[in-house]
């Protein structure tokens, strides 16, 4: 991509009705902007990144089995009302049609998908499977001030699955559990997140939340850094050792929740009454799990925690591109290098407006890629182009195009 020919330009200062320094930082570097307090439109470098996140997350669903569909967002009343929380879903958006029904915009779709999965199911035969969208969702959230941490219409992946027996769950809520594992590895963020125990609500007495240590989460979890698990404070006061190893010496940290998973029991199956018939011919009655992650809660939180004091520093996996190309009065040439990464297959953002060089440094900053290849004299006495990792402490390299090619 030219930077030239895009329309989002860098802003120097934070914007002042921002409290959060996720979108602070986000938007002044043009990968988010601000509609209204929770509502944000991802630009081009923040859709980038959402979607490698998102993609990430996909790729790991699938390998567990998980089929992918795209639920509606608006939602028939009388299917909140089966399970009676039309009532008591407080942060559920409502509103009123031109045929005078009521609906809510999706906050979550246990409603919609368990209707769903019972037009399908007949035998034990057509059992277990899971299936999962990656979609928007809505909440009348009452503390939208976190910016991508807590939104009032934010991003989700939610996958749900569908047993035999609590057995069966067991052992699927497990392959799942390892697969957010990788995600998170797959993030940069698996030194710092925690499996953490949780109260499990109306579905069970424990849940599991993915809790990634940083100062500026909203909630404080209780770790048990043998073991690499941790227990939220809300529940403290019943588990109040390791619930791995028994150790009562947890240390206090402040996180943010990254994902949940819970084993929803028949709660769900029994409000739409979905069974299936055994080997036996006797209707039995289908055990349900669901696991929740938030792909742009995930890209706010990646913001609040890699970072400096010039700008973001995005893990590879997820940058919106791998190189920021820089061109210090050598367009010529730096077009022919900008072609060449490009057709290699390399994610490249060629800065090639006509500014000073101060600001080129200061935005490429700023966005944060990962690598940062520089076009200036150096090329006009030697060839050689200036390679450097964004990062403290990183060293600057003079390298030719092929030995640049080599490398990535």
């Amino acid at each position: 991509m030219k930077q030239s020919l895009l329309f989002v330009k860098t802003a120097k200062d934070a914007p002042k009705d921002e409290q959060s320094f996720n979108a602070q930082i986000l938007m002044r570097a043009g990968f988010i902007d601000k509609l209204g307090a929770g509502i944000y439109t991802f630009l081009p470098f923040g859709l980038r990144v959402l979607n490698k996140i998102n993609n990430i997350v996909r790729e790991e669903i699938n390998k567990v089995g998980g089929q992918e569909i795209l639920m509606p967002a608006l939602n028939p009343k009388e299917v909140w009302e089966k399970t009676n929380r039309w009532a008591t879903f407080d942060a559920l958006f409502r509103l009123k049609g031109n045929d005078e029904k009521e609906y809510a915009l999706g906050a979550t779709h246990e409603e919609i998908v368990t209707p769903l999965a019972k037009k399908f199911i007949l035998s034990y035969k057509d059992l277990p499977f899971a299936i999962y969208q990656i979609q928007t969702k809505f909440r009348n959230e009452k503390r939208a001030k976190a910016g991508l941490l807590r939104g009032r219409e934010f991003v989700m992946k939610d996958l749900y699955s569908f047993h035999i027996s609590q057995e069966d769950l067991d052992n699927y809520y497990e392959t799942v559990k390892q697969a957010y594992y990788k995600i998170y590895e797959r993030l940069g963020l698996s030194d710092i997140t925690y499996l953490t125990y949780a109260s499990g609500g109306a579905f069970s007495k424990y849940s599991h939340e993915f809790q990634t240590v940083t100062e500026m989460g909203e909630d404080s979890i209780y770790v048990c850094d043998k073991c690499k698990v941790a227990v939220n404070k809300e529940i403290i006061a019943e588990q109040s050792t390791c619930p791995v190893c028994g150790a009562k010496d947890l240390i206090e940290k402040r996180a943010i929740e990254v994902g949940n998973i819970f084993k929803l029991g028949t709660k769900f199956s029994n409000a739409f009454e979905i069974t299936y018939q055994d080997q036996n011919g006797d209707m039995k009655e289908i055990v349900m799990g669901c696991y929740g992650f938030g792909p742009s809660r995930v890209m706010g939180t990646i913001a609040e925690i890699f970072h400096d004091d010039k700008g973001l520093l995005w893990p590879e996996a997820i940058a919106p591109f791998k190189i920021h190309l820089l061109s210090l009065n050598q367009n010529e040439e730096a077009e022919k290098v900008y072609q060449t990464l490009t057709a290699k297959g390399i994610e490249v953002l060629y800065d090639d407006r006509d500014l000073p060089a101060g600001q080129k440094f200061f935005d490429a900053d700023l966005i944060g890629c990962p690598y940062r290849l520089v076009i200036g004299k150096s090329f006009v006495n030697s060839q050689k182009l200036e390679l450097k990792k964004r990062g403290l402490n990183a060293k600057e390299e003079l390298l030719t195009l092929a030995e640049i090619l080599l490398k990535f």
